[in-house]
């Protein structure tokens, strides 16, 4: 119980940063598109991705720096903590110098030779590009920081913190209006000193609270092999990673030009967005099932695997349901001229998006028993082909939702390789899995399709805002109900009741 409290504690605080910053990211990126216009946003999105495709190196040490505090902090060794700590933040600073080497010299290159931006905008895109890379080396260097706080499950500051930056922001927003400046280089430089701000704050906070982050170069060659070993296996699976998400953004420019890049940051936009709703759950439960596995408490790290995949799906479909329904209505109201195909690549991004959240909390189940070779060799080749697949079927029919279809059923078939290698990680059944995550999302989901179908021709409202409300309060009925009915346990509707019920006798 005492985990299950800390749990939905954490989850509250995220939930309060969550709808605060996400309210702010979808006003601003309306006001950013409509200021530096769809080409220098579709620049700004391409340009911005190719910097974060040399991030297979930090991807890679995210994860394990993760995983390695909050299993020392499970085990309560205060000694080791503080050891990978300092271990983790050397790997880091390493891999900020080696993605500058890369990126001045590969990367730069590739921006002036092979990307397709208009002649007249290619400086622009050079001083973006040299931003983009100072935002993402702080961000790399800041990693072990905001793993400390999140293995800490400090998540009130980590919530403080994004509301902070969300505020920020607005500024930019301000500012962009008000200063007459190149927009694109501009909007560059302050994103970039609002990410040193940030970072700096969670720096000082962690030297202030948390003893083990006080730097000292220390070396422990066993320890350094066990980090690099551990995180060269995830270097794979993040090289896959980046070519499904950055390598597509870059084909789409070869394709089709800057405007679809526009269209793809916005579908990503979007995603990054409504997956707060499930990443800032699976952020309170992750540590949870980490620690439970470090103590040796296996059976409580299973169910919380099972539950927290359950009720990631189930929270995210509540949430994107009203969404495809309404997607024209929300991209006109949000954007006013959406970009062509930019409902279409929503909506498949956000199917794309029901699939995978599945998976994070088998992810971590994984990452927590440290046998990720052969997870990361096979679910990270299956990830990898959404590039050759996608530009060989590009190649002979243009066009370009295709790569949607080939990420979602890459996922799809990715799912059922995760459920294995879980199984075989953890003893977890396959069989339970299937019984107690599989069928009743996919209930909840046919129940809930079904009966809006037959509702829905019935809303003949000509106000738009009428028919838009109507139909995602009927969207949001069906679907807690069909979640409460179908999708939980006898357990879990009971633990619901009385929490319900404690509520209305206060």
């Amino acid at each position: 119980m005492s985990s299950s409290k800390k749990i939905a504690k954490n989850t509250l605080f995220l939930y309060i940063r969550m709808f605060f910053t996400m309210g702010v990211s979808l006003y601003t990126s309306r006001i950013i598109l409509e200021t530096l216009g769809v080409n220098d946003f579709g620049i700004y999105s391409l340009v911005g991705g190719i910097v974060s495709m040399f991030g297979f190196f930090n991807g890679a040490m995210v994860s394990s720096t993760q995983r390695f505090l909050s299993f020392d902090i499970g085990k309560n060794d205060y000694i080791q903590i503080k050891k990978t700590f300092n271990a983790t933040l050397n790997i880091h600073i390493a891999i900020a110098i080696l993605v500058l080497i890369l990126a001045e010299t590969i990367g730069l290159w590739f921006v002036n030779y092979k990307l397709n931006i208009a002649s007249e905008r290619v400086e622009a895109a050079n001083w973006v590009y040299q931003f983009s890379i100072l935002t993402f080396l702080i961000g790399v260097i800041q990693v072990p920081y905001d793993a400390l706080i999140i293995a800490r499950e400090r998540m009130n500051v980590y919530a403080y913190m994004s509301i902070i930056e969300a505020v920020l922001k607005l500024l930019i927003v301000y500012l962009l209006l008000v200063v007459d400046f190149d927009h694109l280089i501009l909007y560059s430089f302050l994103y970039f000193l609002v990410t040193f701000i940030v970072r700096l704050a969670h720096k000082i906070y962690c030297k202030t609270y948390f003893k083990e982050s006080k730097y000292l170069f220390y070396y422990d060659k066993k320890l350094y092999i066990e980090l690099l070993n551990y995180s060269g296996w995830n270097l794979f699976g993040n090289i896959a990673s980046i070519a499904k998400g950055q390598g597509i953004n870059v084909l789409l420019n070869m394709f089709f030009g800057t405007v679809l890049n526009a269209t793809y940051g916005i579908a990503l936009q979007v995603q990054a967005a409504v997956s707060l709703f499930v990443t800032n759950f699976q952020m309170a439960v992750n540590p949870q099932i980490i620690k439970k596995y470090a103590v040796g408490d296996v059976q409580q790290c299973k169910n919380l695997i099972y539950q927290s995949s359950k009720f990631s799906y189930l929270l995210m479909f509540i949430i994107i349901m009203p969404i495809l329904f309404n997607i024209d209505f929300i991209l006109n109201f949000w954007l006013k001229i959406p970009p062509n195909y930019t409902s279409l690549f929503v909506n498949l991004c956000l199917v794309n998006l029901l699939i995978d959240c599945l998976s994070g909390p088998i992810m971590t189940g994984i990452q927590a028993t440290g046998n990720i070779k052969w997870y990361q060799i096979v679910v990270g080749s299956l990830l990898f082909l959404n590039l050759p697949v996608s530009y060989l079927i590009l190649k002979y029919h243009e066009e370009p939702v295709v790569v949607y279809y080939v990420s979602i059923s890459i996922s799809i078939i990715s799912l059922f390789f995760r459920i294995y290698f879980i199984s075989k990680s953890l003893s977890l059944s396959i069989r339970d899995f299937f019984l107690k995550v599989i069928v009743k999302i996919v209930l909840v989901t046919i129940i809930t399709i079904l009966l809006f179908l037959i509702i829905e021709p019935y809303f003949t409202f000509f106000n738009q805002w009428v028919l838009f409300l109507s139909k995602s309060f009927v969207l949001l009925v069906i679907t807690i109900v069909s979640t409460f009915l179908l999708g939980i346990d006898g357990k879990e509707r009971n633990y619901l009741k009385e929490i319900i019920l404690k509520k209305i006798k206060k």
